[in-house]
């Protein structure tokens, strides 16, 4: 048996938009996350042909292998191997099913690195960066953003002129100058709306095609993370939160101006948002927030202000989530 761990992430510069093969429309930047992971395992035996079972949090969940069918077929000539197996599959979060944090993402990066320490353990050599890019091919294969829960910290996806070695095909660590304040920092996030999204990530990419304004987010989507660079190695909080609160709107202004249109922001989003810009105004905290594909709120900011960010969240944020929740996150370092 094989046991891996991935992180989930959350996306400062958004994917949004895809072409052909699970590839980006435009390179992003993410936070890899410390506290929401999956915990994946595969134990493997041999077979005539491939098959599979697959167990969440104990119980059997046959509803989640059209999706692992896909992901199979879709890595067929990169594992062959997997061809002459049954695999079991296991996997837990760390974090409830239910709780609007998407999992697919530190989903398909445990089970890839599960692949790809089975076909170590099967003879194929591999050095640990060469697994890692594997590993990172193989979970944009099964979700696209999973390619980047495969690494810590700072974690590029998608090639960009100014990256060095940055890949449409796999995520890599970020490989510059990172000041220590971004190192550990801390993501708070506000569980606004815990309910199934309306419409999925899947099918908002693919509004891309054809929205009279992608060509003008993925052009923006490139020169915030050119604009990002001096920013990270000067550790400009200011400029940081300016560019990470940009992307979140203008990811959510794309889904309501595709067609068809949708919001995926509930009122308690919008309110969350007016009292972080309040309390940043009041107090000059260098707190700001970001957004997945969702209603929930990411809130993000540097240790050294936690107490205080914490005690703005339990004086005026709590109250905007559901139950309550709010789930204390930090970045993978």
């Amino acid at each position: 048996m094989i046991t891996q761990k991935a992180p989930s992430n959350i996306a400062l510069v958004k994917y949004w938009g895809k072409r052909e093969g699970q590839l980006p429309a435009n390179p992003s930047v993410s936070f890899t996350l410390t506290n929401c992971y999956t915990e994946t395992s595969v134990t493997y035996n041999p077979e005539h042909t491939a098959s599979f079972e697959f167990f969440f949090e104990g119980e059997a969940k046959p509803s989640f292998h059209p999706k692992l069918t896909t992901f199979f077929e879709r890595i067929a000539d990169l594992v062959p191997f997997i061809k002459e197996y049954h695999l079991r599959i296991d996997s837990h979060n760390s974090f409830p099913h239910s709780s609007g944090i998407a999992s697919s993402a530190s989903a398909m990066a445990a089970l890839a690195l599960c692949l790809v320490r089975m076909e170590q353990q099967l003879g194929t050599p591999m050095t640990e960066e060469e697994a890692l890019q594997k590993a990172s091919v193989l979970a944009r294969l099964g979700s696209g953003s999973a390619c980047r829960s495969v690494y810590s910290g700072l974690v590029v996806w998608g090639a960009h002129k100014s990256i060095a070695g940055s890949s449409d095909d796999y995520g890599i660590p970020y490989p510059l100058t990172v000041n220590e304040v971004f190192k550990n920092y801390q993501d708070s996030i506000l569980l606004i709306d815990k309910g199934r999204k309306q419409v999925s990530s899947s099918v908002g990419h693919n509004l891309m095609h054809g929205h009279p304004f992608a060509q003008a987010r993925f052009a923006q989507a490139h020169q915030h993370i050119e604009e990002l660079i001096p920013v990270f190695a000067a550790g400009d909080l200011e400029r940081f939160i300016a560019i990470i609160e940009s992307e979140a709107l203008t990811l959510h202004a794309m889904m309501q101006t595709s067609q068809p249109y949708f919001i995926l922001m509930r009122p308690n989003t919008l309110e969350a948002i007016n009292r972080i810009w309040a309390f940043r105004q009041e107090t000059k905290t260098p707190v700001g927030f970001t957004l997945d594909a969702g209603a929930n709120v990411h809130l993000l900011y540097p240790a050294f202000c936690k107490e205080a960010v914490q005690a703005f969240i339990t004086a005026e944020l709590k109250e905007l989530c559901e139950g309550g929740q709010v789930i204390a996150d930090a970045v993978k370092g």
